[in-house]
């Protein structure tokens, strides 16, 4: 195909290309952003703008944008093996080699994993694992599994059913049976009259009121993210996960974290289990596993669920690309950068706290409500009422209106409704901190001139 330019692609896209999570109709009138290079922190589109990714793709370029340790590990890969499945009583290599690696990374007694081929597929592969355990433990009954309104845990029937997003269930006559659904711990918006500490207690107490609810005999597990990423970087308070892992154990009931968002790095841990003392029964990983280069998942089994799956005869569950060679041989090489330039030790010591300590200044902003953020994720909350911490109304779009003003400014910024997320590689240097914060400030200033003459329009 010869090369073509900005409006050809967007032709191209709008005539023949359906995108995620997207409203089909607004984005043929608008022209979709042709990104065409990455490199470091930085995307550039096809008229020339650079933009300082905020977001890390999508929570997942961890590493930054051309690497090659990387790139060279999935080339000599492709040369020596470029695909092998895992079926047949075979394996290769790379899933070997990373499941080793894993197992020495991993928290608590986790020394087993199941390759998958994304975050869904490894919550979709939960489902299956915590059910079939039950059943080969004598309890078929315990078939439930709870979750939290506003998670995000993938986008299949199992993932979108797990995850607790309104939008989402409505299409598709989703949740699937069995899968139910307690408060989030968002305190900012929802732990009004409470101290923090209250505030999570409550949150993580009804937890066992579903169990008594429903009868601890049908619960399986309860699944949460460390800290919800989609759902608007939603930190609990420091009383709620320590309840929550108290309840799970008083109930015998297994205990699933979704660290797809919060793995390799992004917390100063290599797993935000480790941050909040958890001790999952299984743990989905995904994204930063390989930087995003190559799609890979996986579910980290501890030991008491891995003995009786191994002892259970066969487990008729898999995909044709679980454990792809090249993919592995990419996390391997993701690995392996990380622990040679101690990426883990420099988010947790010097740029994490860096990156909060600047954030944390832009809650001066008269449109900031608060300001929160662990590690290299953060998030601000857009309000009309700094004293009040009134929000906006939904028709004002201030969300909305801030992305497309930070995109104006060169920064991916993430909108989830009125709250603004970001999530940078884990490269990013105190510079280009500098720089992001930069255009945040002034990305809030545009916003907020562009709601307060449109208040003013409509007052007119």
């Amino acid at each position: 195909m010869p090369e073509l330019n900005q409006v050809s692609w967007q032709q191209l896209d709008a005539s023949h290309h359906l995108h995620p999570f997207t409203d089909s109709r607004a984005l043929q009138q608008k022209g979709a952003r042709v990104i065409e290079r990455g490199e470091g922190v930085y995307l550039w589109d096809s008229q020339g703008q650079r933009i300082l990714d905020g977001m890390a793709g999508l929570w997942c370029v961890n590493l930054g944008y051309g690497r090659q340790e990387l790139i060279e590990a999935a080339h000599q890969q492709l040369q020596q093996l470029p695909y092998y499945n895992l079926f047949f009583q075979t394996t290769h290599p790379p899933a070997a080699r990373l499941a080793a690696t894993l197992a020495g990374i991993l928290p608590g007694n986790m020394q087993h994993v199941f390759f998958t081929g994304s975050g869904s597929e490894c919550n979709d592969t939960v489902v299956r694992m915590v059910r079939h355990f039950w059943a080969q433990q004598g309890q078929p009954k315990r078939q439930v599994i709870i979750s939290r309104k506003n998670a995000y845990h993938g986008s299949t029937l199992a993932g979108a059913s797990l995850g607790g997003m309104k939008p989402m269930h409505a299409q598709g006559g989703l949740p699937l049976p069995d899968m139910v659904h307690i408060d989030q711990p968002y305190y900012f918006a929802e732990g009004q009259g409470m101290t923090p500490h209250e505030f999570g207690l409550e949150r993580a107490g009804q937890l066992e009121q579903k169990i008594l609810e429903l009868g601890p005999e049908r619960i399986a597990a309860f699944i949460g993210e460390p800290i919800q990423g989609a759902g608007g970087v939603i930190i609990p308070p420091a009383s709620y996960w320590p309840e929550i892992q108290r309840i799970c154990k008083k109930y015998d009931i297994l205990l699933v974290v979704d660290e797809v968002i919060c793995g390799f790095g992004r917390t100063g841990h290599w797993f935000a289990s480790e941050y909040y003392g958890l001790e999952p029964d299984l743990l989905c990983m995904a994204k930063g596993i390989t930087s995003g280069y190559i799609p890979l998942g996986a579910v980290a089994v501890g030991e008491r669920v891995a003995h009786t799956l191994i002892a259970g005869g066969e487990f008729f569950h898999g995909y044709t690309y679980s454990g792809h060679p090249v993919a592995c041989a990419v996390a391997q090489a993701n690995i392996e950068v990380m622990q040679q330039e101690h990426i883990i030790e420099r988010v947790h010591d010097d740029i994490g706290p860096y990156l909060q300590q600047r954030w944390a200044s832009l809650a001066s902003h008269p449109l900031v409500g608060e300001t929160r953020g662990l590690g290299l994720v953060a998030a601000l909350e857009l309000v009309a009422d700094k004293a009040t911490q009134a929000r906006y109304s939904e028709s004002a779009g201030a969300g909305m209106i801030c992305r497309e003003h930070s995109l104006e400014m060169g920064l991916v910024m993430r909108a989830v409704g009125d709250t603004m997320i970001i999530s940078p590689p884990l490269v990013i240097t105190h510079q280009q901190v500098d720089e992001l914060i930069d255009k945040a400030r002034q990305t809030l200033d545009l916003t907020l001139s562009t709601l307060n003459n449109r208040q003013g329009k409509h007052h007119d």
